[in-house]
Order: C-alpha cells, then sequence, then structure tokens
C-alpha cells in the first residue's frame, strides 16, 4: 500500500475527532450556549437554591419549543438569505419593526450589563482586585476582538467557548446529589401552585426563550452561507436535504446542551445552596461564592470560572445580535463577514451596546434592578416577534416549498401561546409590587 493510501486509512486520533467535532458545529449550538449567559445561570442558581428539586421539570418543558422557535429562524436564514430583521422589514409594517428592534437594543443592553458585571465579580473572587475595574477590561476587550477578527477566526472562539459550559456538568461531580429524588422530580413532578414558584417559572421560561437568540441564529445562518459561497436554498434548492438536516441537527444539539447545562446549575443549587437553606442567592457571583463553603473549593472554581467564559460567548452575541437587527432594519447591510470599513454602522451598533453596557456598570444602577426593566423589554418584545417569525416561517409566499409546517409549526405556535401566558404573569407580579 502507498504512503497516501495509509494516511487515508489511519484512524483519527481523539483530539483530531474533537477538532473536527467542534468546527462542525454551528449558529445552533453557539445560540444554545450563549442562551446560558450569566444572568441565565443567575435564574437557575435561583430556581435550585430556592426550590430544590422543585422546578427541574421546567427544563424538560422549554426544550421542544426552543428547538421549534430556533429552528424557525433558522430556516427562514437559510431559505431566504435575509436574517429575520430583513425579513420583518419586507413583510411587516417599519413603524412596528422599529419599535420592536429598539426594545430589543434596549434589553440586550442592560443585559451586558449584568453580565460584565457578573464576569466582573467572579474574576475579583478568584483572583482579587476591583470588580469594576475587571468589568472595563472585559468590555473593551470583547468590543475590539469583534471589530479586530474575521468571522471565520470568532466563529471558531464560539464552538470552543459553548464546550466551557461542560464546567457546570463537572461541578456535578464535586457535590453529593441525590438523584433518586432528581430524576423524579424532572420526570414526575410534583407541581407547587404558590405565586413565588409560577413568577420562578416564568423567570426560567423568559431567560431559556430570548429574542436577540431568534435575530442571531437567522442572521447566522446567512454568514454561514456567504462564508461557504453558497446561495438561499430558494434560489438553490438542490442544497435544501443537506442544508436543512445540518440545520436540524446542530438547532437540537444546541437546544438541548443549552438545557442539559441549565439543569446542571439546578441540580447543584439545590443540592448544595436549598439543602444548607441558603435559598436568598441573587447574582451567578453570589452562587459561586456560596458554593465555596458548602461544596469546597474546586466547586467554587468551576462555577467561577463557567460564569466568566459563558460571559465571552454571550455579549458578542447580545451585541452581534442588536447588531445585525438594526442594520437589517434600516437596510444598511454588513456583518461579521465584513471588515469596520465595509460595515461601520454594523459595528457602530456593536460598540455602542457593548461599551453602553459597561457604562452603566459605572452608574449608580442596581444590575439586579435594571434585568427587571430588561426583562419587561424582553417580554414586550418577544411575543409579538416570535409571532411574526413563526407567520414568516410557515407563509409559502415568503419560504416557497420550504414553508414550515406540521408538528414543528405547531410547536411553534404553541411556544408563542406559552410566553404570551408568562408575559401576562410577568406583569401581573410587576404590577402586584
Amino acid at each position: 500500500m502507498t504512503e497516501a493510501g495509509r494516511r487515508r486509512r489511519r484512524r483519527a486520533t481523539p483530539r483530531e475527532r474533537l477538532v473536527a467535532a467542534v468546527h462542525a458545529l454551528g449558529p445552533g449550538v453557539v445560540s444554545g450556549a450563549a442562551d446560558d449567559d450569566p444572568s441565565g445561570i443567575a435564574t437557575y442558581s435561583q430556581a435550585g437554591a430556592q426550590f430544590g428539586f422543585g422546578l427541574l421539570w421546567t427544563t424538560m418543558l422549554t426544550t421542544p419549543f426552543m428547538i421549534a422557535i430556533q429552528l424557525a429562524a433558522a430556516r427562514v436564514g437559510r431559505v431566504t438569505g435575509l436574517g429575520l430583521a430583513g425579513n420583518l422589514r419586507l413583510h411587516w409594517p417599519r413603524h412596528w419593526v422599529i419599535a420592536l428592534v429598539s426594545l430589543l437594543v434596549v434589553a440586550n443592553t442592560i443585559n451586558i450589563t449584568a453580565d460584565i458585571a457578573a464576569m466582573g465579580e467572579a474574576l475579583r473572587l478568584v483572583v482579587g482586585g476591583g470588580q469594576r475595574g475587571y468589568s472595563l477590561l472585559i468590555g473593551l476587550l470583547i468590543a475590539v476582538l469583534q471589530v479586530a477578527l474575521p468571522y471565520w477566526r470568532l466563529a471558531a472562539i464560539f464552538n470552543w467557548l459553548s464546550l466551557t459550559l461542560l464546567a457546570y456538568v463537572a461541578v456535578l461531580f464535586t457535590v453529593h446529589v441525590d438523584w433518586a429524588s432528581a430524576i423524579t422530580a424532572l420526570f414526575a413532578p410534583r407541581l407547587a401552585y404558590s405565586f413565588e414558584s409560577m413568577l420562578m417559572v416564568v423567570a426560567v421560561l423568559g431567560t431559556t426563550i430570548s429574542p436577540y437568540l431568534f435575530f442571531w441564529q437567522a442572521s447566522h445562518e446567512v454568514e454561514e452561507m456567504r462564508r461557504h459561497a453558497k446561495r438561499p436554498l430558494l434560489e438553490y434548492p438542490e442544497h435544501a436535504p443537506s442544508a436543512l438536516l445540518r440545520i436540524r441537527l446542530d438547532t437540537i444539539a444546541g437546544m438541548v446542551f443549552s438545557n442539559v447545562i441549565a439543569l446542571a446549575i439546578m441540580l447543584a443549587a439545590a443540592s448544595t445552596l436549598h439543602a444548607a437553606g441558603n435559598t436568598n442567592i441573587q447574582t451567578a457571583s453570589q452562587a459561586a461564592e456560596a458554593l465555596r463553603p458548602l461544596a469546597g473549593q474546586s466547586a467554587f472554581l468551576l462555577f467561577a470560572a463557567g460564569i466568566i467564559t459563558t460571559g465571552l460567548l454571550a455579549v458578542p452575541v447580545l451585541a452581534g445580535s442588536a447588531a445585525y437587527a438594526v442594520s437589517e432594519t434600516f437596510g444598511w447591510g454588513g456583518g461579521l463577514n465584513h471588515t469596520w470599513q465595509e460595515a461601520r454602522g454594523f459595528y457602530a451598533i456593536i460598540i455602542g451596546c457593548t461599551v453602553g453596557g459597561v457604562g452603566l456598570d459605572f452608574t449608580p444602577i442596581d444590575p439586579i434592578r435594571a434585568l427587571y426593566f430588561s426583562a419587561v423589554a424582553n417580554g414586550v418584545a418577544a411575543v409579538p416577534i416570535m409571532a411574526m417569525l413563526m407567520a414568516i416561517a410557515s407563509r409559502p409566499r415568503v419560504m416557497g416549498a420550504f414553508a414550515l409546517r406540521g408538528p414543528l409549526l405547531m410547536l411553534g405556535w404553541v411556544g408563542t401561546a406559552l410566553m404570551a401566558l408568562a408575559v401576562g404573569v410577568m406583569f401581573y407580579a410587576l404590577a402586584r409590587g
């Protein structure tokens, strides 16, 4: 056998297989990983600390709806060759789209504030120093990297960062978990109908199904299509079987991965904080600090490191989704595949959201209180955006033969209705006090 033949027959090493698998990840996995940002970590930690195993079932509830909504967004991008905001601009009244995108930008900026503050605080807990100084350095680093690095390099960084969420699975090996009780609570829950538990269900649902991820995944499908010099499926339907299969596998993997991490965080908090009676957790950093005396230094370090690395993934996604939405709404063009000279408006939005988020951290505004306003803005925007997305994805005039139908369409609309109910409960809670 020739040397070339031997090389072809040589089995890939584990490291080579890992690298190949990471490079095969796409917008779906990155979207799922970005969903577990420091603000989300705080919500899942609160759920576990306050209710123990009682709300583990919410991770099962949200998974199919996440998959349906994100699949619809990804499909719209790949089929039409336009991001979500670009499609909304073409098919819905302009003033509606501008209002919803404005709410998205406000909510994302506030979310960036909370995430960067949590990253700075986690770094302070690990190495000492000042939280705000770290937050400033982190924010500037993220802004510069998004402008300076080409898309293909950013995409590789995002893929590797998504794997760092496995730190929260590793935490479970450092704490004692009552697996029998946890599995029972996951598959045969005992529903607690108190107002507080319903409010936490709403918080988990709102954290998990986030509008910025719809814009991000749709636009990134377009970026990936252009990166590989391909055309929209409406123009080249022969590419559909492989493209739609990749989207389906990528998105399902991403959403399942996201909720597995959420489940791991709830389990860790329930097994340590709730078991010790420590139920008043407000931030991800508080959860990490509270773990140290209960679960040891290794659990603390893994939890804190997870906050920092997930923030490095989530903040660019938050800023990038706002930039995609604004650019597509006003027809500016641009994207991460373009340079600063080619897409100054797009990158100006990224810098503005990131620097604005850092700047809010230096004001008297309480990041935790700010998240309430972010939740309100997301809640106001989420339901109409989901409804408009599902309408576009199921419209043959827009999607041609690739219009959404069947169980996926039904799940998307049920998820939209569930989100509307969650928003109603949120407003009731805000009005109550």
